[in-house]
């Protein structure tokens, strides 16, 4: 009889994806997947070091596992391990550490350490050059089985002054075309709905390959699939979106029209000491171009206060440039500081007070301009992917836009695909009648 293993997973959706693509490969072994908490032969904890709360949660989630009894093994892989090997190793109770890479191998790798339950903690930990090959595993799930989570892209070569990740991550590496398209079929043959595409540095997509494939030509590849009903991406900069990306979002309903373009300050200063590759001119000429080709488009962001030297003035001119872009929604994000970043050898640093005035302050941007975006639904048609029945009795799901729609049916839509007029706000987003 095969073991029994449970999974825990902090941080981004690029790592969710990678714990579910493990899990898939632990259940096709025969492996008994249970929940975390309960009693399990293994843990594998995926770790997350974008920020220092991030790194914090893993450790204390590493220790709190040790301290099981009985204690199973302990499986430390992703990002905490990559950036900090000794350091894992160090905790006293770890068995094997996996970075970022040989994750296909992660089920020979817990097998090889299971027979050796006494030995020393197995660090498997590799390094990430420039020309390491994408990891080709299966798509990852949530648990309504309407929307699938395909990480294409892996890496990131960028180096803003303030981000882990590019360590953490290695250098740009892509799964090629035919490997997407085969995992959108066998996503759409086993049922679900809605596919979207993953990661790191995903509008660098193809970069580093010489066949010059780019973000479009994925696009294009998973929409080739005709059994698919709608295509996502996920977090990409405002600099690459291409003018063939909006066009397929222009041509196919299924693409949907939500594109997440981080602009992590609207202070130039600041944009620049941050190494980002843009101005505040060059973003708002970039998103109005989108808006002017996808008039529907839902434009999120992320933005990061706080920032090494942010004077309140460069602050202030993030807050009037945040209100004027008209963001759909903003991420927003107090400054950590990372070791091993330009920014954090910085002695200009802020304090946690100032970090979260300003993060306070600019909530009442996102949640003014939220509200804003959501009134230019009312009135007027949307196709919505209903998930599941909420709490409150209406059925809940997602716009293409990504607004959340609320309605009271007596019928079961889940994973149906309808379409519903828009009659008013509700909560964090938008209550339906029937067309």
């Amino acid at each position: 009889m095969k073991h029994s293993i449970s999974f825990y997973t902090l941080g981004c959706k690029v790592n969710q994806s990678d714990t579910a693509s493990m899990e898939k490969l632990f259940r096709e072994a025969g492996y008994e997947i249970v929940p975390f908490g309960e009693v399990s032969d293994i843990c594998l904890i995926n770790t997350c070091v974008v920020t220092n709360m991030g790194q914090g949660k893993s450790r204390r989630m590493i220790r709190r596992t040790i301290k099981r009894d009985p204690k199973p093994l302990i499986v430390v892989t992703g990002c905490y391990p990559q950036t900090a090997p000794e350091e894992v190793a160090a905790l006293e109770g770890v068995d094997l550490l996996v970075g970022n890479r040989d994750r296909a191998r992660i089920v020979e790798l817990v097998e090889e350490r299971l027979g050796e339950r006494d030995a020393a903690p197995v660090n498997d930990v590799l390094d990430l050059p420039v020309g390491s090959e994408f990891e080709d595993l299966a798509a990852s799930v949530d648990d309504s089985r309407d929307r699938a989570f395909l990480k294409i892209q892996e890496g990131c070569d960028q180096y803003c002054s303030y981000c882990i990740i590019p360590y953490a991550r290695g250098h740009l590496r892509s799964r090629p075309l035919s490997s997407i398209r085969r995992e959108v079929e066998r996503l759409t043959e086993e049922g679900y709905k809605e596919v979207v595409l993953l990661g790191i540095h995903l509008g660098c997509y193809g970069k580093e390959t010489a066949n010059g494939e780019r973000l479009s030509d994925a696009v294009s590849a998973a929409l080739s699939v005709p059994a698919l009903r709608r295509l996502r991406l996920g977090s990409l900069e405002s600099v690459e979106v291409q003018p063939e990306l909006l066009q397929l979002m222009q041509e196919d309903p299924r693409f949907c029209c939500h594109l997440h373009l981080p602009l992590q300050s609207g202070c130039n200063k600041t944009l620049k000491a941050m190494n980002r590759p843009y101005d505040t001119a060059r973003f708002k000429e970039l998103i109005e171009r989108i808006r002017a080709a996808v008039p529907d488009v839902a434009i999120t962001t992320d933005i990061i206060v706080g920032f090494p030297g942010e004077t309140e003035a460069d602050f202030a001119e993030t807050l009037t440039f945040a209100e004027a872009c008209g963001f759909a929604k903003i991420h927003i994000f107090p400054y950590s500081k990372r070791k091993g970043t330009p920014a954090a050898e910085r002695k200009d640093q802020l304090s946690n007070k100032d970090k979260e005035d300003r993060v306070h302050r600019l909530e009442e941007v996102d949640r003014k301009g939220n509200e804003a975006f959501r009134k230019t639904l009312i009135g007027h048609p949307y196709s919505v992917l209903w998930e599941q029945k909420g709490k409150n009795g209406l059925w809940e799901g997602l716009t293409p836009n990504y607004v959340r729609v609320y309605l009271e049916s007596e019928e079961d839509l889940t994973g149906t695909l309808t379409t519903v007029a828009v009659t008013g706000l509700f909560e964090d987003g938008v209550l339906a009648g029937s067309c």
